[in-house]
């Protein structure tokens, strides 16, 4: 029957939806998402041709930087040419020339005088010449010859580039030089296009000079050759068609994803640089601003939708008052009810509501009257339980002490007795009291280490008495909190005197302290029989013990002094191997000043 009911009304609302959706699109919507849909477009395309100029652009700026350097290069080279031939000079002058120009052009790594044989003349190197006239694979730039691109020893870029002594009809030798062309790489590294865009330097051939990306640049070292290049295609095809083209664009799909390339040539050297950029990145303001726009057509078009669900409001309005009755009801507010004037299915569906709601209400009350009777119950058991031990010890010296009054021993003895029982009378009483108002705390500077290790000292006899190791393992030097010495005290005798109590003789109890980074840690860990799994998750609850005598308040009070404390309390525990109870508290950099030590020492 629910299920029949919940189907019926999801079907009314839907048929209520459909009819306003339909009666706005007509109206209103469909146009305005034709005008969406034309704006959308127009501003992608607009977009992705800024992007793509801006990025031409780039490539044109990385060409003409290349350009200057690599000329620069040349020049050079020719320069130095221009001062050795025909001049008369001896080798030794010839070699301090081409010396000094090395010291002064860090470009170049090597500058070496060959005669019209090959043999060399005069070199800027100590020892023998390692140079050589380019061969056949040596490209013609600028009327020099410059063999492919290349690594040294150092993995660096290196081209040998060689200058003609002289005429081709008389030639006087050549002047040839190992050009380091790591500031190349730099340059090329340097041209970035958003966050994930690169360069590439190809050659006259096809051969790939430079590349920006790290991972690539073992390409340059095996002498790739990018003729294939979509961009490198598409630049040939475009100069094909008009040999004054130096610029193209391509979009592509490649491992690392779909990518945008221009390509811009240098028309000096005959190569070519291309910046390469993910779509994502590249588009990305086109992308973000099609999406805003979007969204404001959606944000219209809801506001149609809205302004018709206003006018139509009146039909689904019982509806929506038995949705938020539900929804106040599973929330836990009971006393909301529902308010529907009609008499028909819906309006019998609303007072079938109401009704529940007022039963709900009256389980509720009784749940909460047997649960105060079990609450009861279980601490007038415990109260029972507990009280009867000290209540019955004191009897029974009560009784004796009639009778052995004249003896001095047991007087002595009765007295101890009364005042131990009487004492735990107190310690449960204390503890009722704490539950119900929390112990107000007073906060100072405070040595953990200190407080912990006289603590220990103090218990080490009753450790002792129940056959226990008590050890303490402390941190290097202070540890200052913000604390309460006396409440926590109470906190760490506690835990101390349950994990005695968990550890049978011959184990031990292990008091520890870190300090990690702006946290004082402190550990008390035991060898003895463990917690279950199962009560891990409520042993700080009131009530809740593990052992066979007891309030289960101990534990309850000592979660509650260390959140006073803005500390926190965790327990981990396996069975049969024990327990380990960890405490955190916040470092402070005060220090207790010697007024507050000496107040403290007076009240204690």
């Amino acid at each position: 029957m629910a299920v029949a009911a919940h189907r019926f009304f999801s079907d009314k609302l839907k048929t209520i939806t459909t009819r306003f959706a339909l009666l706005l699109g007509a109206a209103a919507v469909l146009p305005l998402l034709a005008y969406g849909a034309v704006s959308i477009v127009s501003l992608r395309s607009g977009t992705q041709e800024t992007v793509v100029q801006g990025n031409l652009n780039v490539a044109k700026r990385a060409a003409e930087q290349i350009d200057l350097y690599m000329t620069g290069s040349i020049r050079i080279l020719k320069a130095v040419a221009a001062d050795l031939h025909g001049t008369g000079l001896n080798q030794s002058q010839q070699d301090r020339i081409l010396k000094n120009f090395v010291l002064q052009f860090r470009e170049f790594n090597e500058l070496t005088l060959l005669d019209e044989s090959g043999r060399a003349v005069a070199s800027s190197r100590v020892g023998a010449a390692t140079v050589l006239v380019p061969g056949t694979d040596a490209e013609e730039i600028q009327g020099v010859l410059m063999s492919p691109f290349s690594v040294d020893d150092d993995l660096l870029p290196t081209t040998v580039v060689a200058v003609r002594l002289g005429t081709a009809q008389r030639s006087g030798g050549w002047l040839v030089g190992r050009v380091n062309l790591e500031e190349l790489w730099r340059m090329v590294d340097r041209i970035r296009v958003g966050e994930h865009g690169v360069a590439l330097l190809v050659g006259r051939r096809g051969q790939l000079l430079a590349h920006g990306d790290p991972d690539q640049k073992s390409r340059v070292a095996r002498g790739d050759y990018l003729l294939t290049h979509p961009v490198i295609l598409a630049l040939s095809e475009a100069t094909a068609r008009d040999p004054s083209t130096e610029v193209a664009s391509a979009r592509y799909d490649v491992e690392r994803g779909e990518m945008l390339g221009v390509a811009a040539r240098i028309p000096s050297l005959g190569w070519t640089v291309v910046v390469e950029q993910p779509e994502s990145e590249a588009f990305a303001i086109a992308s973000r601003l099609q999406w805003q726009l979007g969204v404001a057509i959606g944000l219209a078009l809801m506001l149609m939708i809205a302004v018709g669900y206003n006018w139509g409001r009146q039909f689904i309005e019982p509806i929506l008052a038995l949705m938020r009755g539900t929804r106040a009801l599973a929330e836990g507010r009971l006393d909301e009810r529902v308010a529907i004037d009609s008499t028909d299915e819906i309006g019998q569906l609303g007072h079938a509501f109401n009704n529940m709601a007022d039963r709900l209400v009256e389980l509720q009350e009784d749940v909460k009257k047997k649960e105060r009777q079990a609450v009861f119950g279980r601490v007038a058991v415990g109260l029972v339980h507990d009280l009867s031990h000290p209540i019955q010890n004191i009897g029974n010296s009560c009784k004796l002490i009639v009778k052995m009054f004249d003896d001095h021993e047991y007087r002595e003895s009765f007295r101890r007795t009364v005042e131990r029982e009487l004492s735990e009378v107190k310690r449960m009483m204390d503890d009722l009291r704490n539950i119900a108002k929390p112990i107000p705390l007073e906060k100072f500077p405070l040595d953990v280490n200190r407080a912990l290790a006289e603590l220990a000292e103090s218990m080490q006899t009753t450790a002792e008495r129940a056959g226990l190791l008590l050890e303490t393992e402390l941190a290097f030097g202070p540890l200052y909190i913000e604390g309460d010495l006396f409440a926590l005290n109470r906190v760490y005798r506690n835990l101390l005197t349950n994990a005695f109590q968990a550890t049978a003789p011959g184990g031990h109890v292990v008091v520890r302290t870190l300090r990690q980074h702006d946290e004082a840690i402190i550990e008390i860990a035991d060898s003895g029989c463990g917690i279950p799994p199962d009560r891990l998750d409520n042993i700080f609850e009131d009530f809740v013990t593990t052992k066979r005598r007891g309030l289960g308040l101990g534990l309850a009070i000592s979660k509650k002094i260390v959140e006073q404390l803005d500390g926190t309390i965790t327990v981990a525990s396996e069975v049969g191997r024990g327990t380990t109870f960890t405490m955190r508290f916040a470092l402070t950099k005060a220090r207790p000043s010697q007024l507050t030590s000496v107040s403290r020492r007076a009240s204690i």
